[in-house]
């Protein structure tokens, strides 16, 4: 038999607030560019440094970048997400103009 108590997290008058699929996925979702399907997450801060792909210059820890690893690896999964590179948002977005 369910309990009679009102709910105190949502008023019964109150709308639905829609799930937020970007933070419930952690921001990571699939791109498909010239160069083939990416997985893409994003950081928002690390604590290391990482040298960016992109521009060859470094990633500064703190700083909001994206995680970037191919699927479709020719050695697998594992092999594909132990070769994911730290970019930054700029770099990514425009590798598709640089060679």
């Amino acid at each position: 038999m369910p309990s009679s108590r009102r709910s105190r997290r949502r008023p019964w008058g109150a709308e639905h607030v829609p799930v937020d699929l970007d933070r419930a996925t952690g921001g990571r979702r699939t791109e498909s560019g010239h160069d083939g399907e990416w997985t893409v997450q994003r950081v928002r801060r690390s604590e290391k440094t990482y040298v960016c792909p992109g521009c060859r210059q470094d990633v500064a820890p703190g700083t909001a970048h994206v995680v970037a690893w191919a699927n479709d690896s020719m050695f697998g999964a594992e092999a594909a997400l132990a070769d994911r590179r730290h970019w930054h948002t700029a770099c990514w977005q425009a590798r598709a103009r640089r060679r």
